[in-house]
């Protein structure tokens, strides 16, 4: 039985989610084709993680198990993952595989009972103004007062996953467990990126 630790590993730049979110994916090229071919053989499960600048993994990911795939026409996966757990990397198996295997620690950070956190209205507000904002997108096309209905935890990790944010940026926010710290440290950067907006220069 393929143990439950052990799983491919996707690198994937900009790309975070948190437990208990979705994550969307299109898989296109081949290598990847074939990890999710292995994935379904298993136990379904796939470590999304960022890589640094210099090549090497950030120490911190997260799996998630594919609840629902579909085949397209053209030899492409769609996949939705369905977060469940962070990962660190224990260690690489040398396989004849051309995608990634590793044998990981799973640890999930906090109490669920300790980890509520429900934002006021206003704050909520204010957070996806800014978001639309940063993402040069209308409110037409985000219903706010939709958005503002939404249990807290989802929108800031939906935020924090869908804002376009640098690596390092977006490994920070992976990495801050407590919910209260990811909405105030997501805030913080929400405001930094407005202001770059508002005086039209440039983030890499």
């Amino acid at each position: 039985m393929f143990k439950e630790d052990v799983f491919p590993i996707f690198p994937l730049n900009k790309v975070i989610f948190f437990p208990e979110t979705n994550l969307p994916l299109n898989i296109f090229e081949e290598k990847y084709i074939e990890m999710i071919d292995f994935a379904l053989s298993k136990n379904k499960k796939i470590g999304m993680i960022q890589s640094k600048e210099n090549g090497d993994l950030y120490e911190v990911g997260c799996v998630g198990k594919i609840n629902t795939y579909e085949e397209t026409p053209d030899g492409r996966y769609l996949i939705n993952l369905i977060g469940e757990n962070y990962f660190s990397i224990q260690s690489e198996q040398k396989t004849q595989q051309k995608f990634r295997i590793a044998e990981t620690k799973l640890f999930y950070p906090y109490n669920l009972e300790k980890n509520k956190y429900e934002m006021e209205d206003s704050l909520k507000t204010s957070l996806i103004e800014k978001f639309i904002k940063i993402t040069n997108s209308s409110s037409q096309k985000i219903d706010v007062n939709f958005f503002k209905k939404i249990e807290s935890k989802i929108l800031i990790k939906f935020i924090a996953m869908s804002s376009p944010f640098l690596v390092a940026e977006k490994q920070m926010l992976l990495e801050t467990y407590n919910l209260k710290d990811l909405s105030e440290k997501l805030i913080t950067l929400l405001d930094y990126y407005v202001v770059y907006q508002d005086n039209n220069w440039t983030i890499n």
